[in-house]
């Protein structure tokens, strides 16, 4: 019987996928559940982002399938991404109108408007300062502008949420403050993919950290026990794959 917190919310099966003629990805196998984080690891050119591209529906496989909480992106990519957030490396916002304006008008363009209580609330839960909401994100560092885009991912509570080198720029402080924030979204029960070449924040955050090579993922590993991963182990295989 299938529970909400081993649901499959984000599957790639058999994945083959490229472009223009070239191929990226050769049998991609990849299932996130609902409640887990995992962080996909590989050197530059190994598929990340080919991957990230299947699940937003930018790009059709070749073969195999593809889904986002039972929707095929590649043929319905409006209601696949309607069960999904993405924060990209630099947060794309606004800069002219405040964090509660952002958060707003974004929830309007996705037809789920809400009020300023529940704005300011997602704004809080994401760690944001209540001094902030109001000001112009102009002036925000990365992980402030992280923060306004995991509020958004809140207020849609949507299923899956798609991050590109989240804690990339991000000094140790913000980045541990960025993985508090995974670890709310987990709670939530959001399916988690993050792609990152960050191995450290990788081993402190994730259920699963899988490692892709040359369009394939050659090994996954699970957090076990109190000390979750062995970084040691962790550092001889990310190594051997990039």
């Amino acid at each position: 019987m299938t529970t909400e917190t081993n649901r499959t919310v984000l599957a790639a099966s058999g994945v083959v996928a490229g472009y223009a003629g070239k191929t990226i990805l050769q049998q991609l196998d990849l299932h996130i559940h609902a409640g887990e984080i995992y962080a996909l690891l590989g050197a530059n050119g190994a598929g990340k982002t080919t991957t990230l591209n299947l699940f937003l529906g930018f790009l059709a496989p070749t073969a195999g399938l593809v889904r986002v909480a039972g929707i095929d992106p590649a043929r319905h990519a409006d209601a696949a991404r309607r069960n999904l957030a993405y924060i990209p490396e630099n947060v794309a916002l606004y800069e002219h109108l405040s964090a509660r304006e952002n958060v707003a008008y974004l929830l309007h363009l996705a037809g789920q408007p809400a009020a300023t209580e529940a704005i300011d609330q997602a704004l809080a839960s994401a760690g944001l300062a209540a001094p902030a909401f109001g000001r112009r994100v102009a002036g925000f560092s990365k992980g402030m502008r992280q923060k306004v885009a995991i509020a958004l991912a809140l207020a849609r509570k949507v299923p899956a949420l798609l991050l590109d080198e989240p804690t990339s720029g991000l000094d140790p402080q913000a980045t541990t403050e960025f993985n508090r924030l995974l670890g709310v979204l987990r709670a939530e029960n959001v399916a988690i993919l993050m792609v990152t070449h960050d191995l450290l924040s990788a081993a402190d955050v994730a259920d699963r950290i899988g490692f892709l090579d040359a369009g394939r993922l050659r090994e996954e590993v699970a957090a076990t026990g109190a000390e979750r991963f062995d970084v040691r182990a962790l550092h001889r295989r990310y190594g051997a794959v990039v």
